[in-house]
């Protein structure tokens, strides 16, 4: 009897699972961008693709292996114009807007637009140590996608140089961390600079983390600055992130405190000079210590030791005159001209250089 009734049950249960749907976690399609943004790569080749004006993050399944190949080789002239070749444009039509490298498999991805104004279209183009280009489909792919909520409105505000379309702010960074997609940008809340922590495979929909910081160098605490990149690091054994935002404070958020529809204050523990964008951070390890890269838009490169990220005090009082304070940092003299910076490998970097209307290049440098 007792053997009936437990393969009864077994039998109820096989039936139970064979009825329901699974929910996949991609799906066969075609992707249509409405724009493009930053990119992250993910585990198994997965490329995360940002879509600011859809609000919108987009997995892509794709078709990498993993490669034991040294990448220190890694080198292509006049970037810009091969990239155009391969999208049948001139350079002067298109615009490299974000770097990823997937390591595992030592491929590179650009986000490119391509045109101008409502005629602009957006691509993803990979590149291999080889110099290989070519343009990532997205008809009929493995995707999955993941919508925003709570996005800004999709319209443009202000005059003159202060015109802008706070939705194309909705996605200013992504990185995949421990098992989920962190995404920076804005949102229509009260502390409009969010960041969101969606769970991967993506399911559902989750609002974000409102955060304020003091930016040292306006001398007050702002919520509706969004990060403009960061990177996730463990400080006395905590998970946080390492945030920067435009001129220039350096925070650091605990990811514990991420928690969906609440808000946090972040700890401002640089101020690293006004008049200045940060473009890319990465972290890397060399002789047991290791150390924190920020590309800038008019500072250079800034080598960060990390080792005691923990002892800084925050900044809660004005730094004028376009100082610094908080945590140290050096300029690397002979890191020049550095639009795009991402990790390569364990000893290497790979950044996009050169300067606005001349060829760039995609080059591997070693890790100072």
């Amino acid at each position: 009897m007792q053997r009936s009734l437990a393969g009864l049950f077994a039998a109820t249960l096989a039936g139970i699972f064979a009825s329901t749907p699974v929910a996949a976690p991609y799906q066969k399609g075609d992707v249509r961008l409405q724009s493009i943004g930053p990119l992250a790569t993910g585990p198994d080749g997965v490329l995360f693709v940002s879509d600011p004006k859809a609000a919108s993050i987009i997995a892509i399944k794709t078709a990498t292996k993993p490669t034991d190949k040294a990448a220190g080789g890694f080198k292509v002239e006049q970037l810009n114009a091969k990239v155009a070749a391969v999208l049948g444009a001139s350079a002067d039509q298109v615009r490299i807007v974000d770097l990823a490298v997937d390591t595992a498999s030592q491929t590179a991805y650009l986000s490119v637009v391509r045109g101008q104004g409502a005629g602009a279209n957006a691509a993803v183009v990979s590149v291999r140590p080889g110099g290989k280009l070519r343009v990532l489909p997205l008809k009929d792919v493995q995707h999955a996608v993941a919508k925003l909520p709570n996005a800004p409105a999709d319209q443009e505000t202000g005059q003159g140089r202060r015109r802008r379309n706070q939705r194309m702010e909705s996605i200013t960074d992504l990185a995949f961390v421990k098992g989920k997609v962190i995404v920076a940008g804005l949102s229509n809340e009260e502390f409009s600079s969010t960041l969101r922590t969606l769970p991967f495979p993506f399911e559902g929909s989750h609002n974000g983390t409102g955060v304020r910081i003091f930016h040292g160098a306006h001398g007050r605490y702002e919520t509706s600055s969004p990060v403009r990149t960061f990177v996730s690091y463990d400080i006395d054994g905590a998970p946080h992130i390492l945030a920067a935002y435009t001129c220039t404070p350096l925070v650091k958020i605990p990811m514990v405190e991420l928690k969906p529809g609440s808000s946090v204050v972040g700890e401002t523990i640089a101020e690293l000079g006004n008049r200045n964008r940060p473009i890319d951070m990465i972290v890397y390890r060399k002789n047991g210590r290791d150390h924190l890269l920020m590309a800038n838009s008019s500072r250079g490169v800034m080598k960060i030791t990390t080792e005691k990220l923990g002892n800084y005090k925050g900044i809660t009082e004005r730094v004028p005159g376009g100082g610094t304070k908080g945590v140290p940092y050096e300029t690397l003299a002979d890191w020049t001209e550095i639009r795009q910076l991402a990790e390569l490998d364990g000893q290497h970097a790979l950044v996009v250089r050169g300067t606005d209307g001349e060829g760039l290049n995609l080059e591997a440098v070693r890790l100072p």
